[in-house]
């Protein structure tokens, strides 16, 4: 159980915040200032946090080290869907661009996302600076390589570009979607994130791990895990939208017009 614990708390966390994060953005969107000042809230207490178990080696500090990392990233997420924080261009991909003007095009639709993410990593180091628990900083790394990996997966094309994902504010951002079977980055992507977890679970299951690196590697592993699973979803005829179909009813609500 020293293993499979960790691996049910994350794959339970990853499911439930995707949920409510899917739920909120879908609401009206005069509801974002409060889903942001939950957020917010919730963020600052994920910093605190992160440097209140900066020194703790226990598999408690892990436990509360990945929880904090994942707030913060809720954060991201949640700015990111209520349109909040997403990127200088907020139109559609200019019809038949390719190459270097669609990919141009594409980064100014995220552009103040990405630097969003940037300061995150930043603050969430500072917070835990000169601690031994570093369990919420890789937590908060590991979304992010998964999440880069992704959007460049979807910018170049896949299957299953889950694109009831995104809110009705953000429709534009599907005109930078392809849909195509399979790209040449996918297999190294599911390759890259595969040696991850192996070298993560070695640490978890090496003698002589202490309970800090067995539950702290074992959750790193198991969410490192589940972004691998959403990779191979994309080449799937899978919908993407089947585990969370109960997060993604508000989209269902009629919107109130934006005045």
């Amino acid at each position: 159980m020293e293993h499979g614990l960790p691996a049910l708390f994350t794959l339970f966390l990853w499911w439930f915040s995707t949920g409510v994060i899917l739920y909120l953005d879908g609401l009206r969107r005069e509801t974002f200032r409060w889903t942001m000042l939950g957020a917010t809230t919730l963020l600052l207490v994920a910093l605190a946090g992160l440097h209140a178990v900066a020194w703790d080696t226990t598999a408690r500090g892990a436990y509360l080290g990945f929880v904090f990392g994942l707030l913060a990233w809720a954060w991201i997420e949640t700015a990111f869907l209520t349109g909040l924080v997403t990127g200088p261009r907020r139109s559609a991909c200019p019809p038949g661009a390719r190459g270097w003007v669609r990919l141009r095009a594409a980064i100014a639709a995220v552009l103040w996302h990405e630097l969003a993410i940037m300061a995150g990593a930043a603050a969430i180091a500072l917070a835990s600076w000169g601690g031994s628990n570093r369990i919420g900083l890789w937590t908060f790394l590991a979304f992010w390589a998964m999440r880069q990996s992704a959007k460049l997966n979807v910018f170049l094309g896949v299957r299953n570009l889950a694109e009831s994902f995104l809110p009705d504010h953000l429709r534009y951002l599907e005109s930078f979607f392809r849909r195509r079977r399979m790209n040449a980055l996918l297999p190294l992507s599911v390759l890259a994130g595969g040696l991850a977890v192996v070298q993560l679970a070695q640490v978890a299951l090496a003698p002589g791990a202490t309970p800090h690196e067995v539950a702290g590697y074992s959750l790193l592993a198991s969410l490192v895990a589940l972004g691998v699973l959403e990779h191979i979803f994309m080449v799937m005829p899978v919908p993407a939208d089947a585990l969370w179909r109960w997060g993604l009813a508000s989209r269902k609500q009629p919107s109130a017009p934006v005045p």
